[in-house]
């Protein structure tokens, strides 16, 4: 593809619109992470975990003709985020450095790169199927991602702290997300695509079956701390 011409400006646009549409979830996933980090390290995580995650990023996009291959990549990775979207709604005590609910920097920035790394398939393989092989387009749409990543995370942050519903709300966009890396799994196509009830049921089955087991998990704790 030639450099600045009509076709380049194009895959640029789409790449834009496919940065735009597919942060917002690693927005939600970052904001979620860092909540519970003392105020002075909320912007550090975000800023090192978009860091962190754009590494990780980069390089599966220099290598996702190599990814296309491999059956049941986005099946395993959309069962994973499922794993993430429950573990950041539900509230089993907040002290476990390795979980979503973190309260270290590091904790935080762990559940930052590996969402990211999950939900950024999606992602990779539109921004690398649009730049039609232009290596320039693929590092200008790396580019572009970060402030779109880094911007919508703190504004997510701002309104977690004003509407905690939010967060419920957020697990049940990653949920949604993980349903549809599902879907999309190539080897599951015979059952998904023919079929839009099937479709529907599993994004309604992973989106409730989250939000349940999250309440399920933060009822015990309530209910102690009452007693």
């Amino acid at each position: 593809m030639e450099f600045m011409s009509a076709a380049w400006w194009s895959a640029l646009l789409a790449i834009i619109l496919i940065d735009l549409v597919l942060a917002g979830d690693n927005a939600i996933v970052i904001a979620l992470a860092a909540r519970n980090l003392p105020p002075h390290l909320k912007n550090k995580a975000i800023i090192w975990g978009t860091g962190g995650a754009i590494v990780v990023r980069s390089a599966m996009t220099v290598g996702v003709v190599w990814l296309l291959k491999i059956p049941g990549l986005m099946g395993i990775g959309g069962a994973a985020l499922l794993w993430i979207a429950y573990r950041l709604v539900a509230d089993d005590g907040g002290n476990d450095e390795h979980g979503p609910m973190a309260t270290t920097f590091w904790g935080a920035m762990k559940t930052i790169v590996i969402a990211d790394a999950l939900m950024g398939i999606d992602n990779v393989l539109g921004v690398a199927g649009a730049a039609h092989g232009s290596f320039d387009l693929v590092v200008i749409g790396l580019l572009v991602s970060i402030p779109i990543v880094v911007f919508g995370s703190k504004l997510v942050l701002k309104l977690v702290e004003r509407f905690p519903i939010i967060i419920q709300l957020g697990a049940a966009v990653l949920a949604f997300t993980a349903a549809k890396m599902i879907v999309s799994e190539p080897l599951l196509r015979g059952v998904f695509d023919p079929s839009a009830i099937a479709r529907w049921s599993l994004y309604a089955v992973c989106v409730a079956g989250v939000l349940g087991a999250g309440w399920l998990a933060t009822r015990g704790p309530r209910q102690s701390d009452a007693a």
